[in-house]
């Protein structure tokens, strides 16, 4: 099995990708038309295999996990794009969703020396 990637190091295999092409990275909003194409391909997996609409015999076999990838890749690109390290970002929404939601879901209790905290 092949080591496992931090994001940074994803980061850094897209940008190494895209720079060997003249053309670079897309501009701003076509990444973004480009990160919403993939996202309606991912929805149209998950309703293949989740929902109600069965995929039609002519249509290529795709998998949800081939399209998470498509759309993480797309992502990681709209990142680079604009020098945006997802990692800090990553770090920056998980300290905005310990604090300002710290209450607001029900926590699953977990049980340590007989007590619930």
């Amino acid at each position: 099995m092949a080591k496992l990637k931090t994001i940074e190091e994803l980061q850094k295999d897209v940008d190494e990708y895209i720079s060997q092409f003249k053309e670079g990275y897309f501009s701003p909003l076509a990444m973004l038309a480009r990160l919403t194409e993939e996202l309606g391909e991912l929805a149209r997996e998950v309703n293949h295999y989740y929902g109600e609409k069965p995929k039609k015999s002519t249509e290529k076999e795709k998998t949800v996990e081939e399209e998470l990838g498509d759309l993480l890749f797309v992502l990681i690109c709209f990142a680079n794009a604009l020098n945006i390290n997802l990692e800090e970002a990553h770090e920056r929404v998980m300290e905005k969703f310990r604090t300002r939601d710290a209450n607001r879901w029900t926590k699953i209790e977990e049980e340590k020396n007989g007590k619930s905290n």
